[in-house]
């Protein structure tokens, strides 16, 4: 499908010089999780949905997008693979979250299959996927879903801003407008009647199926910035730009899936290598 910036061409060129005054750290290889399988077996998927961390179980879950047949992995605090090759998704898994309500692992599949609930044993194993709420939940089929503890919303990126749903329910709570590329003191009254327009889909340098939560106050929502190989941070509260992540030279940067953050580390899944690697 297409992606354009709509009626925001000319406001992108304005303030994207001022927004280089905001601050940029760059990031580091912290660790890697190897995916289950090879291309060579049978299901073994392409692109990484997404990465939770489970507190109580101190492990991570990785998960494969496309196929509720590809594999689920589980690995330990250092990396290491805990689960067998033959762990399936067991739902067309789109996003994974902690539920720190019902302490439970979940999930959002593809399009209409709904939420899922994942049953774990003492070792962290998953012994059964039932679906916890019916249809669609979501704004968009491919929409990666990732949980906001504070609000107990789930979050998702589509068309531009973010739709959060009762992490309870399912139901659809309000919408976030992103200033994509804008700190707030990039804001004037020009910009702001082009923002009232708003943007036709996602902007075209950024990664649009997948965004992230990082619980750090004020930089909130982080997102993909694939053109220029960075991970930029917006105020939940405003939508401005808040901060920049450069990403090494080395970093697998893809325009969908394939970007998650769990136990604070921010992680991109390389498709040739099969390797989630977290950056902090």
């Amino acid at each position: 499908m297409k992606r354009l910036l709509f009626l925001l061409l000319i406001p992108t060129l304005h303030f994207s010089t001022s927004a280089q005054s905001v601050k940029t750290r760059p990031l580091k290889k912290v660790m890697t999780l190897k995916m289950p399988r090879t291309v060579d077996d049978e299901m073994p998927g392409t692109r990484g949905a997404c990465v939770a961390w489970h507190p109580l179980q101190k492990k991570y879950y990785a998960a494969m997008a496309g196929n509720m047949g590809y594999p689920l992995g589980v690995f330990d605090p250092t990396g290491k693979q805990l689960s067998s090759n033959d762990q399936n998704c067991n739902e067309d898994t789109r996003g994974l979250w902690y539920n720190p309500v019902k302490k439970t692992l979940e999930g959002n599949a593809y399009n209409d299959a709904g939420w899922f609930l994942h049953k774990l044993n003492a070792k962290g194993t998953v012994v059964e996927t039932v679906i916890k709420i019916e249809g669609m939940n979501q704004p968009d089929g491919q929409c990666v879903g990732v949980l906001n503890p504070l609000k107990k919303e789930i979050l998702f990126l589509f068309n531009g801003e973010v739709s959060s749903y009762s992490l309870a329910d399912g139901s659809p709570v309000t919408t976030i407008e992103i200033k994509w590329g804008q700190t707030k003191a990039d804001a004037s009254p020009e910009l702001a009647g082009a923002e009232e327009i708003g943007l036709a889909e996602t902007p075209e340098d950024y990664n649009y199926t997948s965004l992230v939560y990082t619980g750090i106050k004020g930089s909130e929502l982080g997102f993909l910035n694939i053109t220029n190989s960075e991970i930029e941070l917006y105020n939940i509260a405003t939508g401005y730009l808040s901060a920049r992540l450069a990403l090494p030279a080395t970093a697998s940067v893809n325009p969908s899936f394939n970007f998650s953050f769990a136990n604070g580390m921010y992680w991109l899944y390389n498709i040739e290598d099969r390797v989630w690697t977290g950056y902090k």
